[in-house]
């Protein structure tokens, strides 16, 4: 044989795997059953998926180098259009306190947040889909040694407004003093600015203002476990049930840890099945 037919051959040959992985591809997508219509009235009554994305979290959303939104929650909304058959409209937000503060407005009917009592007043969530950890950044010459030392009178600890950490530490810490920064971004300046004794928050976040600032030490392990999930506002029962069996899937199938490995995420972890599932 030639060395030119053998050469066509290679090339005919690479040209028929890619015609059978798109052909693969297009049958995975056809596959999906068609989403219940009730389901789709709930989380699209527009027509169109709302769908609530925090940039207040690098761990969830991002921009791109053209300014464009990437993240782990944008793939996941724009899977969760995909199958319910609408386009996708993504509504930003800087701070998981705002994206809140939307369900009043009425600004977006599915939203990826964490998972808190007090938001679950107005909201129904699915089980987590990813787990994140927050963590304490104190100065480095700072007596605090350890997370059980923050609670101590007259210790004052910036947080991002309205974030599960804010929520949570509210409930938690009994001596210490929580000062709010409008973002999670803003915490640790905040802290620097007004001599605050500790920032609060995620901690690749923390991590992050660690390596962007000298004379930062982190504190080892986490003072809480940040779930996040997906939220509808209440009322939706339709809905909020198929988002639950929706990130099931996502789990399962590995869509979620793809979505971490694709986007560079380090430090978080792809949440266990639900019980039940």
């Amino acid at each position: 044989m030639s060395a030119t037919l053998l050469q066509s051959s290679g090339i005919s040959f690479r040209r028929g795997l890619a015609l059978v992985a798109a052909a693969l591809l297009l049958a995975a997508c056809v596959a999906v059953p068609p989403a219940p219509t009730l389901a789709v009235a709930q989380l699209a009554p527009k027509g169109t998926l709302r769908t609530a994305i925090n940039y207040g979290n690098p761990i969830l959303a991002t921009r791109d180098a053209a300014g464009e939104p990437r993240g782990v929650s944008v793939d996941l909304a724009r899977e969760l259009a995909r199958r319910l058959g609408v386009p996708v409209e993504l509504v930003i937000y800087t701070a998981a306190g705002k994206v809140v503060e939307g369900i009043k407005a009425g600004a977006w009917d599915v939203g990826f947040f964490a998972i808190d009592p007090v938001r679950a007043a107005d909201t129904d969530f699915s089980a987590a889909y990813l787990l994140i950890e927050g963590a304490y950044l104190v100065p480095a010459d700072s007596s605090i040694r350890k997370n059980e030392d923050v609670d101590r009178d007259g210790v004052r600890v910036a947080v991002g407004r309205g974030s599960a950490y804010d929520l949570y530490l509210t409930r938690e810490l009994k001596r210490a003093t929580l000062l709010r920064a409008p973002t999670s971004q803003a915490v640790t300046d905040m802290m620097l600015a007004e001599k605050l004794d500790v920032a609060a928050g995620v901690k690749q976040q923390m991590q992050a203002d660690a390596a962007r600032l000298s004379g930062l030490r982190l504190l080892d392990g986490r003072f809480m476990e940040i779930r996040q999930a997906i939220a509808v506002p209440k009322g939706r029962a339709a809905g909020a049930a198929y988002l639950r069996d929706f990130v099931e899937e996502m789990k399962a199938s590995g869509f979620v840890a793809g979505a971490l490995r694709r986007h560079g995420i380090e430090g978080a972890v792809v949440a266990g099945p639900a019980p039940g599932n």
